[in-house]
């Protein structure tokens, strides 16, 4: 295997990945968690509410989606 670099390039031009094992960091049970972003002056309206009721952002949030939620589906 060749390690020469390019002199404008960080990376090798050839890499070996003869030893490497397929799969070895998969977990089929894994779950991924999406991040949401909130537009700022919502989040500041969520942060002052879930410091009153003595509870994380990501919690009153939730609360409040699932609350949503019910309401949607109540009105189908």
């Amino acid at each position: 295997m060749s390690q020469t670099l390019d002199q404008d390039d960080d990376m090798p031009a050839e890499i070996d990945f003869s030893k490497g094992v397929r799969g070895k960091f998969h977990s089929p049970d894994a779950r991924l968690h999406m991040p949401v972003y909130l537009e700022e002056a919502v989040l500041a309206v969520l942060t002052a509410a879930a410091q009153k009721k003595g509870i994380n952002v990501s919690e009153l949030a939730n609360e409040m989606l699932k609350r949503d939620i019910e309401i949607a589906q109540a009105l189908r």
